[in-house]
């Protein structure tokens, strides 16, 4: 009797053991599973939570402030050892498609301005102006927003690093590149392996986003309620009708201008795996560690991306021209100015130019619009009433904007290696 229990136990023991070797953990399911359908989870479960119980959906905003300040820890530290790794470990003679990556950012950029522009003179949109918001100090002009580029990559590299300025970040990483080239291999061997352990840190921030995006969910819709959004719905409407167009058939144009084939298996990828994430972060220096990591799923060449992404992140700014553009329009039309086709052109230019410094201004695109006002005499408490105008309807206008500028970063970083790979295939061939 005792014996057949002994077996019977031994049985069981063996049938367990097998189990667990075959099923992985709750950790490992987790770790390996999609990213993309838990964000997805996430979300359904954020706005439900806010849907049934407000006191609960502002007791987990904790974790989507964990979340977004882990991600904007780690964004800065990874842009200047990624870099600085990726410079000084390349490979003299070996490729790189710097150059037409940043071409395709600033042609959407551009472009970007021009489709505001139509649109807003199809649909003209008019504002009802209130009190200024007095507080805020926006640049005097173009001048002072060039002023505060070039003032930021000469800042103090440390203080770079602690106030998350990434124009300084960017050209210290890259100065410093250039001169480890010469250093020894040892030296080369350490940069690349710091450039592997902060890597690993990202990747276990990234597999936080679903509990991030789901806090992050919850507190917005139980504290905003989208009630204030109405009002300018009409307004928001345009705003995220122009990035739509930009997303679905204007970026992807560019994007088969260089793949020769079908863009938008690439565009619908990036805008699952990166916009969605940039959409609820508001932050394209925090998705970067995301666009990083999505680089590397879709096999391009480390060299190019580890230099393009953040450089992305500095000028690929069509969101931030399509919201300067058409708030300037509609005060423009609420002011009954009269806009020619060459001013809309050189609206186009300067909404462009300050895209492109809206990383390098506090408060981002809204705070530019004042610049863009001064073309057609808008006094600067007018051109304030319409930023008021678009910090309300923020909630939604900055994250479209954000998902729109950082997906692209890692879709036109992805369409030009695709081509540098075309175009070997055919030499070879």
């Amino acid at each position: 009797m005792l014996k057949r229990r002994i077996v019977i136990y031994r049985k069981q023991h063996w049938f367990f053991t097998m189990r667990m070797e075959k099923s992985p953990g709750l950790m490992q399911r987790l770790m390996q599973g999609s990213l993309v359908t838990q964000i997805m989870i996430g979300l359904i479960a954020g706005i439900a939570l806010a849907w049934f119980s407000k006191e609960g959906a502002h007791s987990v905003s904790l974790l989507g402030t964990l979340f977004v300040s882990a991600l904007k820890a780690v964004a800065p530290l990874l842009v200047m050892v990624l870099v600085i790794s990726s410079i000084a470990n390349h490979q003299h003679g070996s490729k790189t498609s710097i150059r037409p990556i940043v071409i395709l950012y600033l042609l959407s950029t551009f472009c970007a301005a021009v489709v505001a522009v139509v649109f807003s003179h199809l649909l003209p949109q008019t504002l009802t102006l209130s009190d200024a918001n007095q507080q805020i100090v926006p640049p005097s002009g173009i001048l002072e927003v060039l002023n505060g580029l070039l003032m930021s990559m000469v800042a103090n590299p440390f203080d770079a690093l602690m106030h998350a300025n990434y124009i300084g970040i960017l050209v210290w990483a890259i100065g410093l590149g250039f001169a480890f080239r010469h250093s020894s291999d040892t030296t080369r061997t350490f940069l690349n392996d710091a450039s592997n352990a902060v890597t690993s840190l990202v990747r276990l921030v990234i597999r936080f986003a679903p509990l991030g995006i789901f806090g992050l969910v919850a507190s917005i819709l139980a504290t905003t309620g989208f009630s204030a959004l109405w009002d300018y719905a009409h307004l928001l409407g345009l705003l995220l009708g122009c990035m739509l167009l930009m997303a679905l058939v204007f970026n992807p144009l560019l994007v088969y201008w260089k793949i020769r084939r079908n863009p938008y298996p690439l565009v619908f990828t990036c805008l699952r795996e990166s916009g969605v994430t940039a959409f609820f972060t508001r932050s394209s220096a925090a998705n970067i560690p995301v666009n990083m990591a999505l680089a590397k799923k879709l096999g391009l060449d480390e060299d190019t991306y580890s230099v393009s992404i953040p450089v992305g992140a500095n000028i690929s700014m069509a969101g931030a021209s399509i919201t300067i553009t058409v708030l300037t329009l509609a005060a423009v039309n609420t002011l009954g100015i009269q806009v020619d086709v060459s001013t809309a052109i050189l609206l186009s230019l300067v909404a462009s130019i300050c895209a492109c410094g809206a990383s390098g201004v506090a408060g981002g695109s809204l705070l530019l619009i004042p610049v863009a006002c001064n073309m057609f005499g808008i006094p600067n408490e007018v051109a304030m009433q319409v930023v008021a105008v678009g910090f309300i309807i923020g909630v939604l206008q900055d994250s479209a904007e954000t998902a729109l500028n950082s997906s692209a970063d890692i879709l036109f970083t992805a369409a030009a290696c695709m081509a540098d790979q075309r175009q070997e295939e055919q030499q070879r061939a």
